[in-house]
Order: C-alpha cells, then sequence, then structure tokens
C-alpha cells in the first residue's frame, strides 16, 4: 500500500497550495454565486436589501413551463452527451493509440468549431441548410425541415462540443501509450478485449469528466436552441432565464432562482462522474508509462483517414465555408452569383471601421491572458483535488464545475452585483478586469477537469519518492507533476483561448464603456444587419484562433513534449 502524501496540516507549503487556490476559487466562482443565490432570496439584495425572503420563489417555480423547461433541458444534455460520445471515443482512441495519417491537421480542424461562437455556427447551417441556402443552391435539395428541430438543435450543439471529448480520450490514450497494448497481445489477448480490459478503463477519468463538461456545456447554450428550435416550441431553462432578464420588466431574482435548477442538474451529473471514478481509479504503479509510440494502423490507414476527413468537413469545413461565403458576398439574397462575390467587407475591417481591429487585439490579449490564468489556477487545483481524499475536496471539485452549469448571462449578473457593492474598497466593475474575471470563472472547467484526468493516471510514487528525499510539494509539483501533465493542460488551455477570445454573453453586459472586442464587434454588425460585415470579422478571428493552437502545437512538438 502506498504512503500517504502529507496533507496541508503536515506541510506548510502544501497549505499554500491548498489557500492559493481556495482564494482563487473563493474571488472567481464563490463571490459572483453568492450574489446569484442571495438575489434569488433576497428579491432586493441589489437594493443592499434583505427584505421579503423567497417572497418570489414561489411565484417562479410555480409557472407550469418549468417542469417542461427542465425536461427539455435534461433530454438535450443527455442527446448531446451520447452524440459527442459516439463521435469522440472511437476517434479519440484511434488518434491516441495509433498513427494516424494526418493526426495534426485533424487536431487543429477539431479545435476550429471552439473558435466559431455557437450562435454564428448555427447561422451558418442556417444559411447552408434552408429554403434557398448554399446547400439548395448547389445541389437542388435543403435540410431545413431537420435543421429546425430538437435533432438539428442535437446535430450542431454536438459538431461544437465533441473537442471537447475528442481531446480528452485522446491525450489521455497517448499517456497509456503502447506498452500496455502490445503487452496485452503477447499475452494472447485481442484487440477489443485488450481495449475494453486496459484501455478503457485507464482513459475513464478523462472520458468522465470530458462529458460532465459536455452535459455542462450543453444545459447551459442559449443561441443555438434559441436560433434553430425556439420557432418550434423547444424551449429550455436557459430561455426561460433569457426571457426574465430581456422582457420588461426585468426578473432578477426569477433568473436567478431558474438558474439555480441549472446547479441542481449539473450537480445530479457531477455526482454521475464521481460515481465513474470513485472506485475505479485505475493507474499505473510507476508514475507515466513509458509509451511504445502510437501503433501503425496498416490497411486500416485510409478508412480511418477517411473517417477524420468526413467528420472534419461536417464540424469544419461547412460552417466555416458558410461563413467566409456570407463574408464575400455583397449580399446575402444575391446568392452564389458570381458578380455578387467581393472583399468589399474585408477592406472594411483593414480599414479599422467601427473599431475592428482594436476589437481584435483587446479579444486576443484577453483570450491569452486567460489561458495563461485557468492553466495555473487548474493545475493546482487538481493537484489538491486528486491528492485529498477529504470532504472538503469534493466541495472544491464541486465548485470548479459549478461555472459550467451556469449561463454566461448569470454568471455575468453574480459579477455585477458582486462587484458593485458599495463596501468595497476596489471594484473591478467597469474595468476590463471584470472581463478578465467573468472569462476565468466560465472556462477554469477545462483545464482543471483536464489537469484531473492527467493527474489520476499518475500515481503518487514519483511525488512520494521527492518527498522522501526532502522535497516541498511545491517543488515535486513544479519539477514532477507539471512537465508529465502539461500536454493534456496545454490542450485545455488552447481550448480556453479559443473560447475566451470569442465569448459574447457576459461580454456584452460586462465590456465597459468603449471597450471593443471581437463578439462585440459581431454582435453589434447583426444587430444594424451587416451580417457580411459580421461574417467577415468572424472569418479573420477563426484564422487567428486556428493559427495560435497550431504553433503553440508546433512548438510542444519541437520541444519534445508532445500533443
Amino acid at each position: 500500500m502506498p504512503s500517504r502524501i502529507p496533507g496541508p496540516r503536515e506541510s506548510g507549503r502544501g497549505g499554500s497550495i491548498t489557500a492559493a487556490v481556495v482564494l482563487a476559487l473563493g474571488v472567481l466562482v464563490v463571490f459572483p454565486m453568492a450574489f446569484v443565490v442571495l438575489q434569488a432570496i433576497f428579491p432586493s439584495i441589489g437594493a443592499g436589501s434583505f427584505a421579503a425572503p423567497f417572497s418570489l420563489i414561489p411565484q417562479t417555480f410555480g409557472d407550469p413551463k418549468l417542469v417542461r423547461w427542465t425536461l427539455n433541458t435534461l433530454a438535450l444534455g443527455v442527446c448531446v452527451v451520447l452524440a459527442s460520445t459516439a463521435v469522440a471515443l472511437p476517434l479519440g482512441a484511434l488518434r491516441g493509440l495509433f498513427r494516424v495519417p494526418l493526426a495534426g491537421l485533424w487536431d487543429v480542424a477539431f479545435l476550429v468549431p471552439f473558435t466559431i461562437p455557437p450562435y454564428i455556427a448555427a447561422l451558418g447551417w442556417i444559411t447552408t441548410l434552408q429554403r434557398n441556402g448554399y446547400l439548395e443552391q448547389l445541389a437542388g435539395f435543403n435540410l431545413g425541415g431537420f435543421l429546425f428541430s430538437f435533432w438539428g438543435v442535437v446535430f450542431v450543439m454536438t459538431l461544437n462540443v465533441f473537442p471537447v471529448v475528442y481531446f480528452g480520450v485522446s491525450r489521455s490514450m497517448a499517456s497509456i501509450g503502447g506498452r500496455y497494448v502490445d503487452a496485452a497481445q503477447v499475452c494472447g489477448a485481442a484487440f477489443w478485449p485488450m481495449f475494453r480490459r486496459i484501455a478503457v478503463p485507464l482513459a475513464t477519468p478523462a472520458m468522465a469528466g470530458s462529458l460532465l463538461l459536455v452535459f455542462a456545456m450543453s444545459i447551459e447554450e442559449f443561441g443555438t436552441p434559441a436560433v434553430l428550435a425556439a420557432r418550434s416550441g423547444f424551449l429550455v431553462l436557459v430561455t426561460g432565464v433569457e426571457q426574465r432578464l430581456s422582457d420588461y420588466p426585468v426578473d432578477l431574482p426569477g433568473a436567478a432562482s431558474l438558474s439555480l435548477v441549472l446547479v441542481v442538474l449539473a450537480g445530479i451529473a457531477f455526482i454521475a462522474q464521481q460515481r465513474m471514478v470513485t472506485g475505479r481509479d485505475f493507474r499505473t504503479l510507476t508514475g507515466r508509462p513509458a509509451s511504445g509510440g502510437p501503433r501503425p494502423l496498416g490497411r486500416w490507414a485510409i478508412p480511418c483517414s477517411a473517417l477524420f476527413a468526413l467528420l472534419a468537413l461536417a464540424a469544419t469545413i461547412v460552417p466555416v465555408a458558410a461563413v467566409l461565403l456570407t463574408a464575400s458576398t455583397r449580399t446575402l439574397s444575391g446568392g452564389l452569383a458570381w458578380g455578387n462575390f467581393s472583399t468589399l467587407h474585408f477592406a472594411e475591417i483593414r480599414a479599422n471601421a467601427n473599431g475592428a481591429l482594436d476589437a481584435l487585439v483587446t479579444s486576443f490579449l484577453l483570450g491569452i491572458v486567460t489561458a495563461l490564468l485557468t492553466g495555473l489556477i487548474g493545475t493546482l487545483a487538481a493537484f489538491v483535488l486528486v491528492r485529498s481524499r477529504s470532504r472538503a475536496g469534493r466541495l472544491l471539485d464541486f465548485l470548479t464545475v459549478l461555472p459550467n452549469t451556469m449561463p454566461g448571462v448569470v454568471i455575468a449578473v453574480g459579477l455585477i452585483l458582486a462587484w458593485t457593492q458599495p463596501w468595497l474598497p476596489l471594484t473591478a466593475y467597469n474595468t476590463v478586469w471584470i472581463l478578465l474575471l467573468a472569462y476565468c470563472c466560465l472556462l477554469l472547467p477545462y483545464p482543471v477537469r483536464y489537469a484531473t484526468a492527467a493527474l489520476r493516471q499518475l500515481g503518487p510514487s514519483l511525488e512520494e519518492a521527492a518527498r522522501v528525499s526532502g522535497a516541498a510539494p511545491a517543488r515535486a509539483l513544479a519539477r514532477i507533476v507539471v512537465p508529465l501533465i502539461l500536454p493534456a493542460v496545454t490542450a485545455a488551455m488552447l481550448l480556453v483561448f479559443a473560447v475566451a477570445a470569442r465569448e459574447l454573453v457576459a461580454t456584452v453586459l460586462l465590456a465597459p464603456v468603449g471597450t471593443r472586442t471581437v463578439a462585440l464587434f459581431i454582435w453589434r454588425q447583426f444587430d444594424q444587419g451587416s451580417i457580411g460585415l459580421g461574417m467577415a470579422m468572424s472569418a479573420i478571428a477563426i484564422a487567428i484562433t486556428v493559427t495560435v493552437p497550431a504553433i503553440a502545437m508546433f512548438w510542444l512538438r519541437r520541444t519534445g513534449q508532445g500533443l
């Protein structure tokens, strides 16, 4: 039996890591979330009054539409999880265990969906599949009936979020390496029993963590259901939240109360994830397994490449092509006529029309800083969570996934309520720092889940050896743990960068006067009817957010750390 790693009480520096994680989660998560709860309980908390507690909760939960919204939200979340598993698990396993042709290209292609805001992707699919859309102009038929339905929403959302599972599974399988596969086959095991008995159990933490994120992202997504299914009467909890925040009079207590229902649903998913990994914590006993390298696919190389190419076509090429076509035409109604093509919208971006270039610089600086901060905090939080077996550790674990259960608009409201309190000596409100706080709060779950999954595969033996040799927990973490989990954390940071660079909902509510971001620019152009200019900015943003991860992947491979 391995010896227990000393906890915070036994090591001052170990305690400092825990204290830093608690402080970060307190500022980023607990502080704004507490005011969401207080708003639900005390209707006048925004005015500094605790009068009439719970007075509006019966009205909110007495709404007969609440049950239907809740069931729709559950159905959407579960179906997107199942579809993402069916798509990403086999491809992630192939990518991690085998030498897939053009593997780096597929990684970049599957990262692109994260660079496209969900509402932009939905609009891209609308311009493609609706009546008189690009598909009908090219092939003579349309799929508008399918797109504007529940299954159309599941289809589009799955293509947006499956990279979470793909990158989690592929990196986990890659860290397992081919050594155990080879050993099992030498002992006479066939591939499928080996895959089921060895590879899948070792990848269980990564799958459980990524699927939890997919479920949370699905139940909090507003843009895609609103754009594709609202006309058919398919409404979800987030739709109800948006109605209470947009319809006059604004119902902040009602929005906060409905958000708490989302928290309960996410809590149920969190418990299910814990049951998947608790008692089944498969890991190696000698630190990171010595990988024999990915195995050749042999005659299956072409079919596997075709499978990757088909998914890249649906998830990346079609929506990106729709964005480029719309950005490159003078008017949407003009269609794919040669005389309708123009670079007019890109010329306007180059001329800094409406502050377009300023928006690009601001967004990508915020994205880079958010990725670095969440990567650092996520690594420290994962270290504390995996090495802690206490109830407090489980509570911290839940806090790290809590932001993904809340609509971005509600987190923004919580930040507004929290940082406008008159008793605060300093406030981040109405500064660019409030955007950074919002992005870190929303996106912290990515590095935490990825780092946690990677740490669960590392036995504690290497850290114990360092501790026996006199190394403090912080030194063991920096010199041993971080280098081993760096590929997984880097993958998460790339996702954080891609999402932060185009975040919309919280930005609309929190951006200080005069601050321009890519999402705000696109949103304002669509609001003004300049769809072509908005799509041109989307195209440029996609190009930049793909280039940065590609450079990062290339650098990691050159330094021998892989991705």
